[in-house]
């Protein structure tokens, strides 16, 4: 029986209108209490503002994607300057961090100038008291913990985690929190990771409309495919569904301030 769920991170002003308006008209029947609605960059946190003020169960986080160009010097002080305007509408500041993917596509990209960005957000972060919501995998995990804890950051969101062992554990004692998606049904290498942390460090997520495979397959990302997620981090724990519901619940509103 399904019990309630936030999706913990989604990329809602990515979708069409149409399924835009079909997520949230079935956030009830799918008993998906919050979207927190993260941004690529201005226009992206712009309509992801939109979205959060047609339905209050859309919460948006603000920030620039690293997965792109860095911003020109007069985009990147529209963001930091709109960031500024809401911030008290703001739940987080993300989506951040490094560029992982874009340097496997292009080895010669410099990190530094991204690493720059990410510590100015984090010192935002720190400044306007809000959690920051990381894209950080495999190498640059322990690049984006350097930073985070150069500033004593405690409300740190790693979505989607991918790393090694040590950096699992490094995240987890510093009580930062990791997220899940749907694909945590299927890939060995998140299930393994599921097991390794702890389920009060855990979330879950969609990442949406980041499409999925296995039982997913060609099917809108959509945040009831987060019972799925629920069911297996249960199995994987070897704990009652219902246990894992609430622990996630409450590990996502103490987190996100609900």
């Amino acid at each position: 029986m399904m019990q309630p769920i936030i999706d913990a991170h989604i990329h809602l002003d990515l979708y069409g209108s149409r399924q835009q308006r079909q997520l949230l008209q079935e956030m009830e029947r799918y008993q998906t209490e919050g979207l927190i609605a993260v941004s690529n960059h201005l226009s992206s946190a712009e309509r992801t503002l939109e979205l959060s003020q047609v339905d209050q169960r859309v919460h948006p986080a603000f920030g620039y994607h690293p997965e792109q160009k860095l911003p020109a010097p007069d985009e990147l002080s529209g963001l930091l300057a709109f960031m500024e305007n809401h911030k008290e509408t703001m739940k987080a500041v993300g989506e951040v961090g490094l560029p992982y993917y874009l340097r496997k596509e292009e080895p010669t990209i410099s990190m530094e100038p991204y690493k720059e960005l990410l510590e100015l957000m984090i010192v935002h972060a720190v400044r306007w008291g809000k959690p920051i919501v990381l894209h950080a995998v495999y190498e640059d995990a322990p690049v984006a913990c350097e930073l985070l804890e150069k500033h004593s950051i405690r409300q740190a969101h790693f979505h989607w985690f991918k790393g090694d062992k040590n950096t699992v554990q490094r995240i987890v004692a510093n009580g930062y929190k990791l997220s899940v998606t749907p694909d945590c049904v299927y890939e060995p290498e998140i299930q393994r990771m599921i097991q390794q942390v702890p389920l009060t460090a855990l979330m879950v997520e969609t990442d949406g409309p980041w499409p999925f495979h296995g039982p997913f397959q060609d099917v809108m990302t959509h945040p009831k495919m987060i019972h799925a997620s629920v069911a297996k981090i249960a199995e994987l724990k070897q704990l009652s569904v219902a246990v894992v519901y609430d622990q996630l619940l409450k590990n996502t509103k103490g987190f996100y301030q609900f």
